[in-house]
C-alpha cells in the first residue's frame, strides 16, 4: 500500500455543486467567496438558516433532500438542523470519493516505530469499512445499538467509527488509557452491546494490556453480547465464549455493505466528557449537523487543498480525533494522518522526522506537546526539513506566549500560518480561530481571535446581562444555534439543559471565561468551574475526589487545578485524615494508585497535602477558591473569608502548605 512518488496527491473533489452562492468544495480549494470573511460571517450570523442551508446542499450528499434547514426549540439547546433530510456519513466519507478517485491515499498509519508507515486508499478503507459493518450486522448489531470502541488509533479503528456509522449504530470511542473501572461506567451508562478492541496496543515502545482491561470492564455487564478483537501484536490473549476474532471473521465477510439511509438528527456517536459533577456525561452528537461542520471547519481554519496531508496527533478517543482525524479530512477527501506513537519516542525529533518522511502540510496538536519539546532544544526541529508545513495548529487548551513563539518561529520558520483554536466536545469542531479571516489579515500571539462562521460570541457578566464593546471580560457564551452542536447528554436532558443553558437563559454557556480585546478580538482566559484542564484533557475535580474517597483512611479530600509548566493545569490535592498516622507516604501511594486505576494515570494529582480541615463555609461548602490562592501563592489577597466556619483554618492550611513546599525542595 506503498505510495507512489514518496506522498499521495490528494484530488478532492466534493459532490454537487452548490445552488446560487460560491460555497462549492470542488477541488477543495479554501479559497472565500467575494467579500470574503466578513460578507460570510456577517450574513451567517443574520440568516444561520439559510446560510446553512446552502452550504449543506453543496457540501454533503444527501439520500433525500431536507425540507427546513433549522428548527429552533422552546430552549436554546433544543434546535434541530436538516429535518427531512436523510444521507449516511460513511458514504459521505467513502463511496462518493471511491467513485471518483479510488486509489486516492485516505489514511498514512504513522505506527509506533518510525519509518513503517502503511498508507491505506479510499478502495481499501471502504473495503475495511463494509466488511466489518458485515460483521456487526452478523452478529446481531443493528441500527440504534451502541458500540464501544477501545483501540489506539489506526485504520481499523477508523473502520470501527465509520462501520457503525454506515450500518446506523451508535458508537462510543473511549480513549485507550482510560481504566477498566472508567470504561466500565461508559458502557453501562450507554448501554453499549458490543466492544471493538485490540489485543494490545502499542505506543512509545510499551506495550499496552487493552483485551484485559476489556475483560475486566465487562465481567459484571449485562448489556455487552460480544468483545470483538482485533490483532495489533502477535501476542496470544485469553478468548472468552463471548470474544470474536475480528479480523478472521472480516475475511469471511462480504466486502459491500449497502449503507443505512439515516435522518440528520440520528445520533451518529456518543463520547464521554468530564462535568464539574463527578459523573462524566455522554455528549450526543447527530449525522447531517455534526459532519457538515466538521468538515467545513476543517476546509477553512487550515486552509486544507486539495493533494495535502493533514497530520492532527489526536488521539480518536477525544473529539479533536473524531473532527479532525476522522470525520472533517475524510468527509474532504483529504488524506488524513494516523499518529500511534508520542512526540519523544524513539527521541524528541519525532513529530518533524514525521513531517519530514510524509510531507504534512497541516500540523495540529497539543500546547502540552508543544512546551515538553520547547525544553529539548531547537536542534532535534532543525535536524528535519519542514518546508512542507503550511499551517499550524493548536488545541485542547489555551497557548501560553513561550510555546506559541517557539512553535511559530522554531517549528514554522517564521512562514506558516499558526491557528490557536477553542472549542470542546460540545460544539462539535472548532468555534473561535485566527482563521478563516480577511486575506493577510493580523494573527495575534496565543489568541484564538476569531469566530467561525455562525458562532456568535458574547461575554455576560456576573448578572447575566450582555457586557457591550471591547476591552471587557466576561463568561463566554454563545448567541444562537449551529449545526455542529451536541444535541443532548445520554439519558439525561436536563443535565443538558441545567449545564449549558440555565446560567444564562437563551445562550450556550461554554464554562470559559474569555476577553474581548480593544479590536474585538477573543482571548480565552480559562475555565470558570470545577473543571481542569491536564494535558488538554478535561477533568472534573470532582471525579478524582469522588476516587479518592474510596480510601477508608480519607474522609475528606479537595482537589484544585494549578499552574503546570509542561501540562498547562496539574491536579493538586488536599486530604483529610481519619486519624493522625505515621503511615502518610503509603495513604498518599494507595491514592494515587485508586485514582489511576478508577481514571487514568494522567489523572494522578502531583501533590497531595494532609491538613487537618478543609475550608468550610457556614453549610459546609468547601471553598476552593481559598486553596488556589493558597497554591498559586496569592495568600494575601484571600477576599471575603466571612462565611467561613472558622477563619482560622486559612492560616493553618498555609502553614501546611508552607511546610510542605519546604520538604519538597
Amino acid at each position: 500500500m506503498a505510495l507512489t512518488a514518496g506522498r499521495a496527491r490528494v484530488l478532492v473533489t466534493l459532490s454537487r455543486p452548490l445552488p446560487r452562492r460560491c460555497y462549492s468544495h470542488g477541488g477543495c480549494s479554501a479559497v472565500l467567496p467575494p467579500g470574503g470573511y466578513r460578507v460570510w460571517q456577517e450574513r451567517a450570523a443574520r440568516d444561520p438558516a439559510n446560510f446553512w442551508a446552502e452550504v449543506a446542499h453543496g457540501v454533503l450528499r444527501w439520500d433525500n433532500p431536507f425540507h427546513t434547514a433549522c428548527q429552533a426549540g422552546p430552549v436554546a439547546g433544543a434546535a434541530r438542523w436538516f429535518l427531512g433530510g436523510r444521507l449516511n456519513v460513511s458514504v459521505n466519507c467513502l463511496d462518493r470519493h471511491v467513485e471518483k478517485s479510488p486509489n486516492r491515499v485516505a489514511l498514512i498509519w504513522e505506527r509506533d516505530e518510525p519509518g513503517t508507515a502503511v498508507h491505506v486508499t479510499y478502495r481499501e478503507l471502504l473495503d475495511l469499512t463494509c466488511r466489518l459493518a458485515n460483521t456487526l450486522k452478523k452478529y446481531g448489531i443493528q441500527k440504534g445499538d451502541k458500540v464501544a470502541i477501545y483501540m489506539s488509533v489506526s485504520p481499523l479503528s477508523v473502520a470501527a467509527m465509520l462501520a457503525c456509522a454506515r450500518i446506523g449504530a451508535v458508537h462510543t470511542v473511549v480513549f485507550a488509557g482510560f481504566s477498566a473501572e472508567s470504561l466500565a461506567g461508559r458502557i453501562l451508562d450507554s448501554g453499549c452491546k458490543a466492544v471493538i478492541t485490540y489485543n494490545q496496543g502499542v505506543r512509545g515502545g510499551r506495550i499496552i494490556e487493552l483485551k484485559t482491561t476489556v475483560d475486566e470492564a465487562v465481567k459484571n455487564s449485562a448489556s455487552i453480547k460480544h468483545v470483538f478483537v482485533a490483532q495489533r501484536t502477535d501476542n496470544k490473549v485469553q478468548m472468552g465464549d463471548h470474544d470474536i476474532p475480528l479480523e478472521e471473521e472480516m475475511a469471511k465477510a462480504a466486502s459491500v455493505c449497502i449503507p443505512e439511509s439515516m435522518d440528520s438528527e440520528d445520533t451518529l456517536f456518543m463520547l464521554y466528557t468530564s462535568g464539574s459533577t463527578g459523573k462524566p456525561k455522554g455528549i450526543v452528537h447527530t449525522q447531517a449537523g455534526y459532519l457538515l461542520y466538521a468538515a467545513l471547519t476543517h476546509k477553512y481554519v487550515f486552509d486544507y487543498q486539495e493533494g495535502e496531508v493533514f497530520g492532527c496527533v489526536a488521539d480518536i478517543g477525544w473529539i479533536t480525533g473524531h473532527s479532525y482525524v476522522v470525520y472533517g479530512p475524510l468527509c474532504n477527501g483529504g488524506t488524513s494522518v494516523l499518529f500511534e506513537s508520542t512526540p519523544v519516542y524513539p527521541d524528541p525529533g519525532r513529530y518533524w522526522e514525521t513531517v519530514q518522511r510524509l510531507k504534512i502540510n497541516q500540523f495540529y496538536g497539543a500546547p502540552t506537546s508543544i512546551r515538553l519539546l520547547l525544553n529539548y532544544g531547537e536542534e532535534w526541529v532543525k535536524k528535519y526539513d519542514r518546508s512542507s508545513l503550511k499551517t499550524l495548529g493548536s488545541v485542547g487548551e489555551p497557548i501560553n506566549h513561550d510555546a506559541w513563539q517557539w512553535f511559530y518561529h522554531v517549528v514554522g520558520e517564521g512562514r506558516c500560518t499558526l491557528v490557536d483554536t477553542w472549542w470542546q466536545t460540545e460544539t462539535g469542531g472548532i468555534c473561535i480561530a485566527p482563521r478563516p479571516s480577511e486575506e493577510k489579515a493580523e494573527i495575534v500571539p496565543a489568541m484564538a481571535m476569531r469566530p467561525f462562521f455562525g458562532i456568535v460570541p458574547v461575554l455576560m457578566n456576573e448578572n447575566g446581562k450582555v457586557i457591550e464593546g471591547n476591552d471587557v471580560s466576561g463568561a463566554l457564551c454563545i448567541a444562537q444555534p449551529w449545526p455542529g452542536m451536541a444535541r443532548t447528554i445520554y439519558g439525561d436532558h436536563q443535565r443538558f439543559v441545567d449545564a449549558y443553558f440555565k446560567a444564562y437563559p437563551g445562550y450556550y454557556f461554554t464554562g470559559d471565561g474569555a476577553y474581548r480585546t480593544k479590536e474585538g478580538y477573543y482571548q480565552i482566559t480559562g475555565r470558570m468551574d470545577d473543571v481542569i484542564n491536564i494535558s488538554g484533557h478535561r477533568l472534573g475535580t470532582a471525579e478524582i475526589e469522588d476516587a479518592m474517597a474510596n480510601h477508608p483512611e480519607v474522609p475528606e479530600t479537595a482537589v484544585i487545578g494549578y499552574p503546570h509548566k509542561i501540562k498547562g493545569e496539574g491536579a493538586f490535592a488536599f486530604i483529610v485524615l481519619k486519624e493522625q498516622t505515621a503511615h502518610i507516604d503509603r495513604v498518599k501511594e494507595e491514592l494515587k494508585t485508586i485514582v489511576a486505576s478508577k481514571i487514568a494515570k494522567y489523572a494522578v494529582p502531583d501533590h497531595i497535602l494532609v491538613v487537618k480541615r478543609l475550608p468550610k463555609t457556614r453549610s459546609g461548602k468547601i471553598m476552593r477558591r481559598l486553596l488556589r490562592k493558597v497554591v498559586t501563592e496569592q495568600s494575601s489577597d484571600m477576599g471575603d473569608v466571612t462565611t467561613l466556619d472558622d477563619p482560622s483554618v486559612v492560616k493553618e492550611i498555609l502553614d501546611a502548605y508552607q511546610k510542605y513546599k519546604k520538604s519538597s525542595s
